[in-house]
C-alpha cells in the first residue's frame, strides 16, 4: 500500500482519539464536501451499494389462507398454526395496513378505532409491490433480500418471495441483491454454493440486480459471530467468501460489531477472513439505544473501523437503525438522525438500514401504527407517537430518504433533523430569522433581553424576531439581538439574555400534526405562551394549545 494511504489511515485514527467531541464535529464538518472527507482513498466508486442506501428486507410474513406454500401465520406468531392473538404473538410493533389490498383477519381484538385487526402477507404480489413503491417514493436505492436456509419447510415460499422481489424491483426502478443469513445453517458450506449455482445466480441477469464494480452483489451475514448458531471455522468461512469472489461476485460481509478487535461478539482468529470481503457491514442492533450510544460508537468503533478499512482497501457500510419502538429508543427520529449525521460526517461508503419490515424486533422503517387508535384494543404495542410527538406512518421512510440525500451530498450535513414528523409539517429553518406566533394570534417577544419573555405583541419588530441556530446534538437555539433564549430549567420564567449557549438554551423542535411547532427544553418540559397573559415558562409536561406556535405567520 502507498505510504500516503498509511499516513491517511494513521491520521484518521489519531484524530478520532485525540480530539474532543466538539472539535471533532467542527473539523469533520469543515472537511465534509471535500469528496466526503476522502476517508478511504481506496474506496470503490459509486455503484449500486457504494454511495447508496440499502435496506434489509425480510419479506417473511405469511397468513393462513393466503395461497402461499407454507399456509401458516409465518413470523406473525409463536405458533404458526394458530391465528395471531394476545397469547400467540410474534411481533413487537403493529403495522399500518391501510395501503394493502389483501389483509387477513386475526384473533386480536378490534383496533381501538373499531376496525378489525388484520395483517398482511408477504406472499401477495400487491404487498411486495407496495413495499417497493414506498422505496421508490422515498428514494431508497436497494433492498437486501434476506435468504435463510432454503432447504426445509420454508424453502418454497422463500423462492417465491425472491421472484416477487425481482418483479417489484424492476417495476419500481429499485435494485436488490441476495443477502444470505447463515444463522443455524448446518450444511452451509456446501449448500450455500449449490443454492447460488442452481437458483439465485439466475437473478443476476435482471437489470434490477445490484452490481458494484461491475460485479453482482451478494452478502453473507453471520460469519465470525461468537455463538453456537454460527459455529464454522475461519477457514470454512474464507473458503465460501473466496468461492463467491471466484464466481465474479462483489461480496459484502454482515459481520460482528467488534470484528476488528475480534472480541465480544466476534470469534478470535477471524480477521483475515473479514479482510477477504469487498465490503464490511457490522451489525448494530442491540448495541446502541440512544444518541449518546451512537456518539460513543462513532468515536470508539466506527472511526477506527473506517480507518482500518481504508488501510486495507475495504468498503465500509455501517448499519443504521431507527431503534426498538417498544423499548422507546426512537426519540421521534432524533436517534436515527444522529446516526445518519455521524456516519455521513465520517465519510462512509454506504449505509445499511436495519430493517425495512422487521416488525418482530420493532426496528422497522415500513409504515407503522401512528397512535393508539390503530392498534388492537387492550394490546401493549407502542405506536409512533409514544413519546408525545405525532409521527405519520411513513415518517421513518421519509427520514431514511433525507438521510440518503445527506449521504449523497444533495442536502448539507446537519445534526438537526430536517424531516418533519408529519408530512407538510414545519421543516426546521436553521439559520433563518423567524417570527413565532402563539395560539392567541400574538407574537412572542424577547422584551429587549431585559425581562422575561411574553407572547402578547400584535405586530413584529426587532424584539419579535428570532434566529434559529443549530445547538448541536439535534437541538436548536433561538437568538434575539445576540442573546439566547433560556428555559431557566423550568425554575423561573423564560428569558432571552444569555450571551453563551448551554444546556438551558437548547430545545427540541417538534412538528405537530396541525402544522404548529412546540419547543421542549432540556428539562423535558414544553415552552408555554401562558395564554399571553403571563410571562412565558418552560414547565408544561404535555402539549396543549398554549404550547403550540406558528412560524412566520
Amino acid at each position: 500500500m502507498k505510504l500516503r494511504n498509511r499516513l491517511l489511515a494513521a491520521v484518521t485514527l489519531l484524530f478520532a482519539i485525540s480530539c474532543s467531541k466538539k472539535d471533532l464535529n467542527n473539523e469533520a464538518e469543515k472537511l465534509y464536501g471535500q469528496q466526503n472527507m476522502q476517508a478511504n482513498v481506496n474506496a470503490s466508486p459509486v455503484g449500486d451499494v457504494v454511495g447508496k442506501i440499502a435496506v434489509g428486507y425480510q419479506g417473511w410474513f405469511a397468513c393462513t389462507g393466503d395461497g402461499s406454500p407454507i399456509n401458516a401465520w409465518w413470523h406473525w406468531t409463536q405458533n404458526w398454526a394458530q391465528s395471531p392473538s394476545a397469547t400467540n404473538n410474534g411481533i413487537k410493533s403493529w403495522p399500518d395496513v391501510r395501503d394493502y389490498a389483501n389483509t387477513y383477519t386475526t384473533a386480536w381484538p378490534a383496533l381501538n378505532n373499531g376496525q378489525p385487526a388484520k395483517l398482511f402477507s408477504s406472499f401477495s404480489d400487491q404487498t411486495v409491490n407496495t413495499h417497493f413503491l414506498w422505496m421508490q417514493q422515498n428514494e431508497i436505492d436497494v433492498a437486501a433480500l434476506q435468504r435463510f436456509n432454503p432447504n426445509g419447510q420454508e424453502g418454497p415460499i422463500r423462492d417465491a418471495i425472491t421472484a416477487k422481489v425481482k418483479t417489484a424491483a424492476e417495476q419500481y426502478g429499485r435494485k436488490f441483491y441476495i443477502m444470505y443469513d447463515v444463522s443455524g445453517w448446518t450444511n452451509m458450506q456446501s449448500e450455500l454454493k449449490t443454492d447460488w449455482t442452481n437458483k439465485m445466480s439466475a437473478y443476476t441477469s435482471s437489470p434490477a440486480y445490484a452490481r458494484q464494480n461491475g460485479k453482482p452483489v451478494v452478502c453473507i451475514w453471520g460469519f465470525g459471530f461468537n455463538d453456537e448458531n454460527h459455529p464454522w471455522s475461519a477457514a470454512v468461512c474464507l473458503d465460501v467468501i473466496n468461492w463467491f469472489k471466484n464466481q465474479g461476485c462483489y461480496v459484502i460481509g454482515g459481520v460482528p460489531t467488534h470484528w476488528r478487535n475480534e472480541t465480544s461478539d466476534s470469534r478470535p482468529g477471524f480477521l483475515n477472513t473479514y479482510k477477504a470481503f469487498n465490503m464490511l457491514s457490522p451489525w448494530m442492533v442491540g448495541r446502541i439505544g440512544n444518541a449518546g450510544d451512537a456518539d460513543n460508537f462513532y468515536n470508539n468503533v466506527n472511526t477506527p473501523d473506517l480507518a482500518y478499512c481504508a488501510a486495507n482497501g475495504i468498503d465500509y457500510q455501517p448499519c443504521i437503525l431507527p431503534g426498538d419502538l417498544q423499548e422507546r429508543q426512537r426519540a421521534h427520529g432524533d436517534f436515527m438522525w444522529r446516526q445518519f449525521y455521524n456516519m455521513v460526517k465520517l465519510g462512509v461508503q454506504g449505509i445499511y438500514i436495519s430493517m425495512f419490515d422487521e416488525y418482530n424486533e420493532g426496528n422497522q422503517i415500513a409504515k407503522t401504527a401512528e397512535n393508539s387508535s390503530q392498534i388492537p384494543a387492550g394490546s401493549n404495542f407502542r405506536t409512533l407517537d409514544e413519546d408525545g410527538v405525532a409521527c405519520s406512518a411513513d415518517y421513518y421512510l421519509r427520514l431514511t430518504r433525507d438521510g440518503g440525500r445527506m449521504l449523497k451530498g444533495q442536502i448539507a450535513l446537519t445534526a438537526v433533523r430536517p424531516t418533519p414528523t408529519i408530512p407538510g409539517g414545519t421543516v426546521i429553518p436553521i439559520g433563518q430569522t423567524v417570527t413565532i406566533k402563539g395560539f392567541n394570534n400574538m407574537y412572542v417577544c424577547s422584551e429587549g433581553n431585559t425581562q422575561p419573555m411574553i407572547c402578547n405583541r400584535a405586530v413584529t419588530q426587532s424584539w419579535e424576531q428570532f434566529t434559529i441556530v443549530d445547538a448541536g446534538g439535534g437541538k436548536v437555539a433561538l437568538i434575539n439581538q445576540s442573546n439566547y433564549v433560556c428555559s431557566e430549567n423550568g425554575q423561573l420564567p423564560v428569558i432571552c439574555n444569555r450571551p453563551a449557549l448551554g444546556p438551558w438554551e437548547q430545545f427540541d423542535w417538534i412538528s405537530n400534526a396541525d402544522g404548529t411547532v412546540s419547543f421542549r427544553g432540556n428539562n423535558g418540559a414544553y415552552l408555554s405562551a401562558e395564554d399571553g397573559v403571563a410571562r412565558m415558562t418552560c414547565t408544561k409536561t404535555t402539549i396543549g394549545s398554549a404550547e403550540k406556535f406558528r412560524i412566520n405567520q
